[in-house]
């Protein structure tokens, strides 16, 4: 297995330790054909990316794209705010990104009440305390996810049940019916064996290698995966960054469509 790009990787932008071109660089010596800058969402209260500052992130971008002859991405890893699926990247946003990451984080700005007490403190309390996930944070954690996928152009789902509970399944079959990835994330143990054998047993969805990394020497880190595929038997052919595959993605079909 030969990884082909690194979809998830961080800057100063956010809390990364690397700059765009350090990563990229890295992405380079690698034999990466591409790199995404995924910097978190403008939502996140410690660690977003300000709006005012994407300028600088689009031209660091091209910057390290025409010095390394890597192809690299400029996206963002948005965070979902709530059971209805709204994210902090808007569609005013889109013009300015390659890439649309998505995933559960937990000091973000919700988008109100309920989703501070219902998806945030449930889905943080029972993991804190290690309690069983209820049925009704379960739905709501699922509802989540789908909604963002569905209301959307999502390209991939980062370490999905990370420090939360939904349905992984279902969560997949909705990511599989848009077009959207789910992420197997090199950085964090975010599914049980069991939970990758029923998404791959029970869904048609497909996959991306990403190493979530915040330091330039992570770029490119495969291991916890190849740990995983000892373990499950993972189906290399539906994973699209790997073995000279790359993958397509929904925010660039949407932005083709919709000029």
């Amino acid at each position: 297995m030969i990884l082909t790009s690194d979809y998830h990787t961080h800057t100063p932008y956010s809390h990364g330790k690397g700059t765009v071109l350090e990563n990229a660089v890295q992405a380079q010596k690698k034999g990466l054909r591409q790199i995404g800058i995924t910097d978190h969402g403008f939502a996140h209260l410690a660690f977003g990316i300000r709006r005012k500052k994407v300028p600088a992130l689009i031209a660091d971008c091209r910057a390290a794209a025409e010095k390394t002859g890597v192809e690299v991405l400029c996206g963002m890893e948005a965070n979902i705010l709530g059971e209805s699926g709204k994210t902090d990247m808007l569609p005013s946003d889109y013009a300015n990104f390659d890439l649309f990451i998505a995933g559960k984080h937990v000091f973000v700005a919700y988008e109100n009440l309920a989703a501070w007490t219902g998806y945030f403190g449930g889905n943080f309390l029972t993991d804190k305390f290690g309690r069983k996930p209820s049925q009704s944070l379960v739905r709501r954690t699922t509802g989540a996810y789908i909604n963002a996928i569905e209301k959307n152009p999502v390209d991939i789902l980062s370490h999905l049940n990370y420090l939360c509970f939904a349905d992984a399944v279902e969560v997949a079959k909705c990511a599989a019916d848009h077009g959207t990835y789910i992420e197997i994330n090199t950085k964090k143990t975010h599914l049980s064996d069991e939970e990758w054998q029923d998404i791959i047993d029970k869904t048609s969805v497909r996959f991306v290698i990403d190493s979530d990394a915040h330091s330039p020497e992570r770029v490119g880190d495969v291991r916890l995966a190849e740990a995983l595929f000892d373990r499950v038997a993972f189906p290399l052919e539906r994973i699209d960054n790997i073995d000279g595959r790359t993958a397509s993605f929904r925010l660039q079909a949407y932005k083709k469509e919709h000029g």
